[in-house]
């Protein structure tokens, strides 16, 4: 084959196994070129190629480009659905981060059991991710860069074009005549990476010819090593991790080398769909692990909180702000509450004989559980039943005119047992965080 990019994907796909494929298409050269080449492949086209596009909503001709696209596809025989997002904004993590969150989120949605994502990062992509990472202060598994692929929601995420570079992709598309995209935010050079690619990394080639490809072979070495060191951590992770709680005991993550605690760390977070901590945080979460018994250090980051409590590291979505003075009638349908939780009925359908006024601690509460001989101040029981002192403002009281008659689903009175006994159902606290 005398195209150089058809050859290479005709290779690549000869050394994966034979999953159906999807393209992440963005309709800019790179994806552009991903796309049109593997439909020249039969054997793309014989594992259901197809395409799905993210429309941001962040720029005025977001839905021109997804017009073309769509046109782009048709033309080709292709299917290509559009996925719109909301990309949220001020959440402290900046524009470029959310929109990709957003992006990816609604990619692995999509994805189909088995389904390879193809996405059109190439070896200059790598360049920059590495240099970036490196620039943040990451360690072997950042300066790795991308890998090739990885798991992604479920099936598979694959860079083919890693080893290919930007001119070769925009060679395909001069000499093949494709019509792409031009997002002008790849010129703006008050992003990070536009500013390493533009101004920074032309400067560097006069000086060092050779610079890519030692950044490059730097990466692979870094990746091989953070190889080495994910089979210790792992490890330590399956000793620390309790899966019913989700944390993650103090003594031993704080007891590890740097190398390993880290990327433990890291992997702990995202597997809770959390961001990552700088540098700096970290070593706030290392000296807070020595606090004195008895308080309640909270490291918080944009997207993020982490808790030290019992001897273990909690991490949380950042806490909404609520309403104290909130306040809800129900009788019994499944209840939004302000902190993300909800309140519910164990059989659906089931409505109270009498509805009953929902809302949070406003302090100095009591209620005399059914069966308990005293009536116990709720801060007491909190800590009896070491409930977390972040789901303590969050839980939902529930009152029959002025009697306290259930704490969520934790304590019911005499009253409250037999309100819910005449429903037939039993009361259920789904905690928001």
């Amino acid at each position: 084959m005398s195209n150089p990019l058809q050859a290479h994907l005709q290779a690549s796909l000869a050394a994966m196994p034979p999953a159906p494929l999807c393209v992440a298409f963005s309709g800019g050269p790179d994806s552009t070129a991903l796309l049109h080449a593997l439909t020249q492949l039969p054997e793309a086209r014989r594992r259901g190629l197809r395409a799905l596009h993210v429309d941001h909503g962040l720029h005025p001709d977001s839905a021109a480009w997804a017009e073309h696209c769509r046109h782009f596809c048709a033309a080709l025989g292709l299917p290509c659905e559009m996925l719109c997002v909301q990309v949220e904004r001020g959440a402290g993590n900046g524009l470029e981060a959310a929109a990709r969150h957003a992006r990816h989120a609604a990619l692995a949605a999509q994805l189909r059991d088995g389904e390879y994502l193809l996405l059109g990062h190439h070896r200059d992509d790598q360049v920059e991710t590495v240099l970036l990472k490196l620039l943040r202060g990451a360690g072997p598994e950042g300066l790795g860069g991308m890998r090739t692929l990885r798991p992604f929601g479920r099936g598979q995420l694959w860079r083919p074009l890693l080893a290919l570079s930007r001119q070769q992709l925009r060679d395909y598309v001069e000499a093949q005549r494709l019509d792409v995209i031009d997002d002008p935010s790849n010129a703006d050079t008050s992003l990070a990476r536009n500013r390493l690619r533009h101004e920074i990394l032309p400067r560097l080639a006069p000086c060092w010819p050779q610079a890519a490809d030692s950044i490059l072979h730097s990466a692979a070495l870094c990746r091989a090593a953070a190889e080495a060191l994910r089979l210790q951590w792992l490890t330590a992770f399956d000793a620390l991790h309790d899966p019913a709680s989700g944390s993650l005991e103090t003594a031993g993550w704080l007891a590890l080398m740097p190398a390993l605690r880290e990327p433990l760390l890291d992997h702990w977070l995202h597997l809770r769909g959390l961001p990552a901590p700088t540098s700096a945080q970290r070593r706030q979460i290392e000296r807070q692990c020595g606090a004195r018994p008895g308080r309640l250090p909270c490291i918080r980051w944009a997207g993020a909180e982490l808790h030290l409590w019992k001897g273990r590291l909690w991490a949380l979505p950042p806490e909404r702000a609520v309403d104290a003075g909130w306040q809800a009638t129900w009788h019994g349908e499944p209840l939004a509450l302000p902190e993300g939780g909800e309140l519910s009925l164990t059989v659906e359908g089931t409505r109270l004989a009498e509805p009953l006024l929902v809302r949070l601690r406003r302090g100095g509460e009591r209620i005399r559980p059914d069966g308990d001989a005293h009536t116990r101040e709720l801060r007491d029981l909190f800590q009896q039943a070491q409930l977390p002192p972040w789901r303590r403002n969050a839980c939902p009281l529930l009152y029959a005119g002025d009697e306290l008659v259930a704490v969520a689903d934790r304590w019911i009175n005499a009253r409250g047992a037999a309100i819910f006994r005449q429903a037939g159902a039993s009361l259920h606290w789904h905690a928001g965080r």
